[in-house]
Protein backbone atom coordinates (compact mmCIF):
# COMPACT_ATOMS: atom_id res chain seq x y z
CA UNK A 1 0.00 0.00 0.00
CA UNK A 2 1.41 3.39 -0.63
CA UNK A 3 0.43 5.69 2.13
CA UNK A 4 1.57 8.74 0.99
CA UNK A 5 -0.96 8.45 -2.32
CA UNK A 6 -3.80 7.58 -0.18
CA UNK A 7 -3.20 10.07 2.17
CA UNK A 8 -5.12 12.59 -0.49
CA UNK A 9 -8.31 10.01 -0.35
CA UNK A 10 -7.91 9.68 3.15
CA UNK A 11 -8.14 13.63 3.30
CA UNK A 12 -11.16 14.25 0.74
CA UNK A 13 -13.82 10.97 2.16
CA UNK A 14 -12.86 10.48 5.45
CA UNK A 15 -11.08 7.32 6.75
CA UNK A 16 -14.37 4.77 6.28
CA UNK A 17 -13.48 3.72 3.29
CA UNK A 18 -11.01 4.02 -0.10
CA UNK A 19 -10.24 2.76 -3.48
CA UNK A 20 -6.36 1.50 -2.60
CA UNK A 21 -4.51 1.41 -6.53
CA UNK A 22 -1.58 -0.55 -5.64
CA UNK A 23 0.57 -0.96 -9.05
CA UNK A 24 -1.79 -2.54 -11.77
CA UNK A 25 -4.03 -3.96 -9.25
CA UNK A 26 -6.97 -2.15 -7.20
CA UNK A 27 -8.58 -4.01 -4.18
CA UNK A 28 -11.90 -2.09 -2.39
CA UNK A 29 -10.94 -2.18 1.24
CA UNK A 30 -11.24 -0.15 4.32
CA UNK A 31 -8.58 2.60 4.00
CA UNK A 32 -5.34 0.52 5.25
CA UNK A 33 -3.94 2.90 4.43
CA UNK A 34 6.56 -10.28 18.04
CA UNK A 35 9.05 -21.94 22.43
CA UNK A 36 9.78 -21.31 25.52
CA UNK A 37 6.35 -21.99 26.92
CA UNK A 38 6.72 -25.56 25.29
CA UNK A 39 3.50 -27.42 26.65
CA UNK A 40 -0.21 -26.09 25.81
CA UNK A 41 -0.76 -23.10 25.14
CA UNK A 42 -4.46 -22.13 25.54
CA UNK A 43 -5.99 -20.91 22.64
CA UNK A 44 -8.40 -18.27 24.47
CA UNK A 45 -7.52 -14.54 23.77
CA UNK A 46 -10.01 -11.75 25.35
CA UNK A 47 -10.30 -8.05 24.66
CA UNK A 48 -9.80 -6.48 27.87
CA UNK A 49 -9.80 -2.82 27.05
CA UNK A 50 -10.10 -0.47 24.30
CA UNK A 51 -8.01 3.03 24.50
CA UNK A 52 -8.95 6.16 22.68
CA UNK A 53 -6.08 7.70 20.76
CA UNK A 54 -5.48 9.67 17.68
CA UNK A 55 -6.74 10.29 14.24
CA UNK A 56 -6.55 6.74 12.27
CA UNK A 57 -4.20 4.93 14.26
CA UNK A 58 -1.92 2.92 12.05
CA UNK A 59 1.38 1.78 13.52
CA UNK A 60 2.15 0.70 16.92
CA UNK A 61 5.70 -0.04 18.86
CA UNK A 62 6.07 -1.37 22.34
CA UNK A 63 9.10 -0.57 24.43
CA UNK A 64 11.40 -3.59 25.70
CA UNK A 65 10.59 -3.03 29.48
CA UNK A 66 6.90 -3.57 27.91
CA UNK A 67 5.44 -0.20 29.78
CA UNK A 68 4.80 1.93 26.94
CA UNK A 69 3.12 1.58 23.34
CA UNK A 70 3.39 4.44 20.75
CA UNK A 71 0.97 4.70 18.22
CA UNK A 72 1.45 6.40 15.11
CA UNK A 73 -1.87 8.58 14.43
CA UNK A 74 -1.88 9.04 10.54
CA UNK A 75 -4.37 12.06 10.02
CA UNK A 76 -3.18 13.95 13.17
CA UNK A 77 0.62 13.84 12.69
CA UNK A 78 0.80 12.57 15.90
CA UNK A 79 2.19 9.65 18.28
CA UNK A 80 0.09 8.58 21.05
CA UNK A 81 2.06 7.24 24.20
CA UNK A 82 0.44 4.53 26.26
CA UNK A 83 0.90 3.19 29.76
CA UNK A 84 0.59 -0.21 29.30
CA UNK A 85 -0.16 -0.36 33.16
CA UNK A 86 -3.02 1.79 33.19
CA UNK A 87 -4.14 1.36 29.20
CA UNK A 88 -4.58 5.22 29.12
CA UNK A 89 -2.85 7.90 26.84
CA UNK A 90 -0.27 9.73 28.85
CA UNK A 91 1.05 11.54 26.12
CA UNK A 92 0.93 12.81 22.83
CA UNK A 93 4.09 13.53 20.42
CA UNK A 94 3.91 16.13 17.05
CA UNK A 95 5.91 14.42 14.21
CA UNK A 96 6.12 14.41 10.75
CA UNK A 97 3.10 14.52 7.78
CA UNK A 98 1.19 10.98 7.55
CA UNK A 99 2.84 8.74 10.31
CA UNK A 100 2.86 5.36 9.64
CA UNK A 101 5.19 2.76 11.00
CA UNK A 102 7.16 2.90 14.44
CA UNK A 103 10.00 1.05 15.60
CA UNK A 104 11.93 1.22 19.57
CA UNK A 105 15.69 0.72 19.94
CA UNK A 106 16.38 -2.34 21.92
CA UNK A 107 17.72 0.31 24.75
CA UNK A 108 14.45 1.80 24.72
CA UNK A 109 15.67 5.60 24.38
CA UNK A 110 14.36 5.97 21.00
CA UNK A 111 11.39 5.27 18.86
CA UNK A 112 11.84 6.21 14.99
CA UNK A 113 8.68 7.15 13.17
CA UNK A 114 7.98 7.07 9.57
CA UNK A 115 6.24 10.39 8.03
CA UNK A 116 4.97 9.21 4.17
CA UNK A 117 4.29 12.67 2.74
CA UNK A 118 7.41 14.38 4.50
CA UNK A 119 9.86 11.86 3.06
CA UNK A 120 11.00 12.04 6.78
CA UNK A 121 11.75 9.93 10.09
CA UNK A 122 10.98 11.50 13.28
CA UNK A 123 13.37 10.36 16.10
CA UNK A 124 11.49 10.71 19.65
CA UNK A 125 13.42 10.46 22.84
CA UNK A 126 11.23 7.89 25.24
CA UNK A 127 12.78 10.12 28.11
CA UNK A 128 11.11 13.35 27.59
CA UNK A 129 8.61 11.96 24.75
CA UNK A 130 9.77 14.67 22.35
CA UNK A 131 11.26 14.34 18.41
CA UNK A 132 14.73 14.89 19.10
CA UNK A 133 15.86 14.93 15.69
CA UNK A 134 14.63 14.15 11.82
CA UNK A 135 16.12 12.43 9.67
CA UNK A 136 15.42 12.50 6.04
CA UNK A 137 15.04 9.52 3.80
CA UNK A 138 13.33 8.86 0.30
CA UNK A 139 10.03 8.82 -1.14
CA UNK A 140 7.31 7.44 0.83
CA UNK A 141 8.40 6.05 4.17
CA UNK A 142 6.23 3.73 5.48
CA UNK A 143 7.55 0.16 7.59
CA UNK A 144 10.56 0.84 9.72
CA UNK A 145 12.74 -2.01 11.79
CA UNK A 146 15.57 -1.72 13.96
CA UNK A 147 18.89 -3.70 14.21
CA UNK A 148 19.33 -5.76 16.94
CA UNK A 149 22.18 -3.86 18.41
CA UNK A 150 20.19 -0.73 17.55
CA UNK A 151 23.52 0.77 15.39
CA UNK A 152 21.17 0.79 12.25
CA UNK A 153 17.24 1.73 11.67
CA UNK A 154 15.78 0.37 8.12
CA UNK A 155 12.86 1.90 6.84
CA UNK A 156 10.48 1.08 3.50
CA UNK A 157 10.46 3.68 0.84
CA UNK A 158 6.87 3.11 -0.65
CA UNK A 159 7.02 5.55 -3.67
CA UNK A 160 10.99 5.07 -4.22
CA UNK A 161 10.92 1.08 -3.94
CA UNK A 162 13.91 1.34 -1.50
CA UNK A 163 15.28 1.19 2.21
CA UNK A 164 17.19 3.30 3.57
CA UNK A 165 19.44 2.64 6.35
CA UNK A 166 19.63 5.63 9.11
CA UNK A 167 23.01 5.13 11.62
CA UNK A 168 21.53 5.90 14.82
CA UNK A 169 24.68 6.81 15.88
CA UNK A 170 24.44 10.22 13.56
CA UNK A 171 20.91 10.17 12.50
CA UNK A 172 21.75 9.87 8.95
CA UNK A 173 21.03 8.11 6.26
CA UNK A 174 24.00 6.62 5.68
CA UNK A 175 22.63 3.98 2.65
CA UNK A 176 19.59 3.11 0.42
CA UNK A 177 19.03 -0.76 -0.93
CA UNK A 178 16.94 -0.95 -4.16
CA UNK A 179 14.09 -3.44 -3.51
CA UNK A 180 10.64 -4.22 -5.39
CA UNK A 181 7.78 -2.41 -6.59
CA UNK A 182 6.58 -0.41 -3.36
CA UNK A 183 7.76 -1.96 -0.45
CA UNK A 184 5.73 -1.05 2.27
CA UNK A 185 6.76 -3.11 5.87
CA UNK A 186 10.13 -5.01 6.67
CA UNK A 187 10.94 -7.27 9.01
CA UNK A 188 14.98 -7.70 10.63
CA UNK A 189 15.82 -11.10 11.48
CA UNK A 190 17.86 -11.84 14.87
CA UNK A 191 21.11 -12.11 13.99
CA UNK A 192 20.52 -9.08 12.37
CA UNK A 193 22.27 -10.85 9.24
CA UNK A 194 18.82 -9.92 6.70
CA UNK A 195 16.02 -7.45 6.48
CA UNK A 196 12.99 -8.97 4.85
CA UNK A 197 10.97 -6.63 2.82
CA UNK A 198 7.53 -6.64 1.19
CA UNK A 199 6.86 -5.36 -2.21
CA UNK A 200 3.70 -4.67 -2.31
CA UNK A 201 2.45 -4.22 -5.73
CA UNK A 202 4.44 -7.00 -7.31
CA UNK A 203 4.01 -10.02 -4.42
CA UNK A 204 7.83 -10.46 -3.07
CA UNK A 205 9.74 -9.99 -0.29
CA UNK A 206 13.61 -9.12 -0.72
CA UNK A 207 15.96 -10.81 1.26
CA UNK A 208 18.72 -7.72 1.90
CA UNK A 209 22.13 -8.96 3.32
CA UNK A 210 23.08 -6.37 5.72
CA UNK A 211 26.80 -7.09 5.93
CA UNK A 212 26.79 -4.93 2.73
CA UNK A 213 23.31 -3.73 2.13
CA UNK A 214 22.37 -5.73 -0.90
CA UNK A 215 19.39 -7.79 -2.12
CA UNK A 216 20.39 -11.40 -1.91
CA UNK A 217 17.28 -12.90 -3.12
CA UNK A 218 13.69 -12.21 -3.83
CA UNK A 219 10.55 -14.88 -2.51
CA UNK A 220 7.07 -14.88 -4.32
CA UNK A 221 4.37 -14.84 -1.85
CA UNK A 222 0.76 -13.80 -2.30
CA UNK A 223 -0.62 -10.75 -3.40
CA UNK A 224 -0.37 -7.24 -2.02
CA UNK A 225 1.85 -8.64 0.55
CA UNK A 226 1.94 -6.37 3.50
CA UNK A 227 2.65 -7.13 7.09
CA UNK A 228 5.99 -8.87 8.29
CA UNK A 229 7.55 -10.52 11.59
CA UNK A 230 10.24 -13.07 11.95
CA UNK A 231 10.06 -15.59 14.69
CA UNK A 232 12.57 -15.25 17.60
CA UNK A 233 14.51 -18.40 16.71
CA UNK A 234 15.28 -16.97 12.83
CA UNK A 235 14.03 -19.56 11.62
CA UNK A 236 10.54 -18.49 9.73
CA UNK A 237 9.24 -15.14 8.17
CA UNK A 238 5.10 -14.70 8.26
CA UNK A 239 4.12 -12.61 5.66
CA UNK A 240 0.57 -11.12 5.48
CA UNK A 241 -1.07 -11.05 1.60
CA UNK A 242 -3.78 -8.36 1.84
CA UNK A 243 -5.26 -9.32 -1.71
CA UNK A 244 -5.42 -12.83 -1.05
CA UNK A 245 -6.69 -13.12 2.50
CA UNK A 246 -3.28 -15.53 3.50
CA UNK A 247 -0.31 -15.48 5.61
CA UNK A 248 2.88 -16.72 3.36
CA UNK A 249 5.41 -19.11 5.76
CA UNK A 250 9.15 -17.95 4.35
CA UNK A 251 11.56 -21.01 5.64
CA UNK A 252 14.59 -18.70 6.09
CA UNK A 253 16.98 -21.44 5.65
CA UNK A 254 16.00 -21.66 2.30
CA UNK A 255 13.97 -18.88 1.70
CA UNK A 256 11.36 -20.36 0.61
CA UNK A 257 7.07 -20.71 1.06
CA UNK A 258 6.14 -23.97 3.14
CA UNK A 259 3.79 -22.56 3.77
CA UNK A 260 0.23 -20.63 3.01
CA UNK A 261 -2.54 -20.30 5.93
CA UNK A 262 -5.50 -18.74 5.28
CA UNK A 263 -6.70 -15.85 7.33
CA UNK A 264 -9.39 -13.55 6.84
CA UNK A 265 -10.13 -10.56 4.83
CA UNK A 266 -7.53 -8.09 3.91
CA UNK A 267 -4.85 -8.98 6.40
CA UNK A 268 -2.57 -5.90 6.96
CA UNK A 269 0.16 -6.34 10.27
CA UNK A 270 1.41 -9.49 11.77
CA UNK A 271 3.30 -10.27 15.24
CA UNK A 272 5.03 -13.04 16.63
CA UNK A 273 5.03 -13.66 20.30
CA UNK A 274 8.04 -13.98 22.43
CA UNK A 275 7.92 -17.35 22.56
CA UNK A 276 7.80 -17.66 19.08
CA UNK A 277 4.40 -20.16 19.57
CA UNK A 278 1.72 -18.08 18.08
CA UNK A 279 1.31 -14.87 15.39
CA UNK A 280 -1.23 -12.43 15.43
CA UNK A 281 -2.70 -10.65 12.09
CA UNK A 282 -5.07 -8.49 12.21
CA UNK A 283 -7.66 -8.26 8.94
CA UNK A 284 -8.67 -4.88 7.57
CA UNK A 285 -11.89 -4.86 6.48
CA UNK A 286 -13.01 -8.06 8.87
CA UNK A 287 -12.28 -6.04 12.34
CA UNK A 288 -10.60 -9.52 13.48
CA UNK A 289 -7.04 -10.30 14.42
CA UNK A 290 -6.20 -13.89 13.63
CA UNK A 291 -4.26 -15.95 16.00
CA UNK A 292 -2.21 -18.33 14.05
CA UNK A 293 -0.34 -21.33 16.00
CA UNK A 294 2.88 -21.59 14.67
CA UNK A 295 3.16 -25.34 15.65
CA UNK A 296 0.92 -26.72 12.87
CA UNK A 297 0.50 -23.35 11.10
CA UNK A 298 -3.25 -23.45 11.99
CA UNK A 299 -5.96 -20.63 12.56
CA UNK A 300 -7.05 -21.45 16.45
CA UNK A 301 -8.72 -18.32 17.52
CA UNK A 302 -10.31 -15.02 16.10
CA UNK A 303 -10.74 -12.25 18.07
CA UNK A 304 -13.18 -9.07 17.09
CA UNK A 305 -11.65 -6.13 17.42
CA UNK A 306 -12.37 -2.89 16.40
CA UNK A 307 -13.11 -1.19 12.76
CA UNK A 308 -10.25 -1.48 10.47
CA UNK A 309 -7.33 -2.90 12.56
CA UNK A 310 -4.06 -2.18 11.25
CA UNK A 311 -0.99 -2.49 13.46
CA UNK A 312 -0.02 -5.00 16.13
CA UNK A 313 2.55 -5.64 18.83
CA UNK A 314 3.14 -8.04 21.77
CA UNK A 315 4.40 -6.85 24.57
CA UNK A 316 7.87 -8.64 25.30
CA UNK A 317 6.53 -10.76 28.43
CA UNK A 318 3.70 -12.21 25.53
CA UNK A 319 0.39 -11.99 28.06
CA UNK A 320 -0.44 -8.54 25.90
CA UNK A 321 -1.27 -7.45 21.95
CA UNK A 322 -1.93 -4.16 21.11
CA UNK A 323 -3.91 -3.66 18.04
CA UNK A 324 -4.74 0.16 16.25
CA UNK A 325 -8.33 0.27 15.19
CA UNK A 326 -8.06 3.16 11.95
CA UNK A 327 -11.81 3.68 11.96
CA UNK A 328 -12.37 3.46 15.91
CA UNK A 329 -9.48 5.99 16.37
CA UNK A 330 -9.21 2.95 18.95
CA UNK A 331 -5.92 0.44 20.75
CA UNK A 332 -7.72 -3.02 21.45
CA UNK A 333 -5.75 -4.33 24.25
CA UNK A 334 -5.75 -8.55 23.87
CA UNK A 335 -5.03 -10.39 26.90
CA UNK A 336 -3.28 -13.65 26.16
CA UNK A 337 -4.15 -16.73 27.98
CA UNK A 338 -0.60 -18.69 28.97
CA UNK A 339 -0.79 -22.61 29.89
CA UNK A 340 2.52 -24.73 31.28
CA UNK A 341 0.99 -27.98 31.43
CA UNK A 342 -1.87 -27.90 34.06
CA UNK A 343 -1.44 -23.80 35.06
CA UNK A 344 -3.04 -21.84 33.59
CA UNK A 345 -2.71 -18.20 33.95
CA UNK A 346 -5.96 -16.48 33.21
CA UNK A 347 -6.67 -13.03 31.76
CA UNK A 348 -7.28 -11.73 35.45
CA UNK A 349 -5.39 -10.07 37.91
CA UNK A 350 -1.99 -12.29 37.34
CA UNK A 351 -1.84 -11.03 33.77
CA UNK A 352 -3.31 -7.58 34.01
CA UNK A 353 -2.41 -4.07 35.71
CA UNK A 354 -1.94 -5.46 39.11
CA UNK A 355 0.77 -6.15 41.13
CA UNK A 356 2.15 -8.88 39.90
CA UNK A 357 2.56 -7.59 36.41
CA UNK A 358 2.75 -4.24 36.68
CA UNK A 359 4.90 -1.54 38.72
CA UNK A 360 4.23 -3.68 41.78
CA UNK A 361 6.92 -5.83 43.53
CA UNK A 362 6.72 -8.86 41.31
CA UNK A 363 7.14 -6.67 38.19
CA UNK A 364 10.58 -7.90 37.31
CA UNK A 365 9.72 -11.40 38.63
CA UNK A 366 9.25 -15.01 36.87
CA UNK A 367 5.66 -14.35 36.64
CA UNK A 368 6.06 -11.09 34.75
CA UNK A 369 8.97 -9.93 33.33
CA UNK A 370 11.28 -12.08 31.31
CA UNK A 371 10.71 -15.41 33.28
CA UNK A 372 10.09 -18.71 32.42
CA UNK A 373 6.15 -18.06 32.38
CA UNK A 374 6.29 -14.83 29.84
CA UNK A 375 7.85 -16.26 27.11
CA UNK A 376 10.88 -14.53 25.92
CA UNK A 377 12.73 -11.01 26.32
CA UNK A 378 11.57 -9.03 23.29
CA UNK A 379 8.54 -9.46 20.77
CA UNK A 380 7.60 -8.17 17.37
CA UNK A 381 6.57 -4.45 17.90
CA UNK A 382 7.08 -3.03 14.07
CA UNK A 383 3.99 -4.40 12.03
Amino acid sequence: MNWLRDSHSLRAVGRRAARLTLGTAAVSVMVLGAGAMGASVAAADTVIDTVPVGNTPIGVAVTPDGSRAYVTNFLDDSVSVISTFTNTVVDTVAVGTFPVGAAVTPNGSHVYVANASDGTVSVISTFTNTVVDTVMVESGPSGVAVSPDGSEVYVANSNSDSVSVIDTGTNTEVDTVTVGDAPNELAVTPDGSHVYVANNSVGTVSVIETAGNTVDDTVTVGNLPRGVAVTPDGSRVYVANLSDGTVSVIDIGTNMVVDTVPVGNSPVGVAVTPDGSRVYVTNGVDGTVDVIATSGNTVIDAVTVGGGPSGVAVTPNGFRVFVTNRLDDTVSVIAVERCLGSLCIETGSLVGAGSLVGAGSLGSGSLAGAGSLAGGSTGSTTS
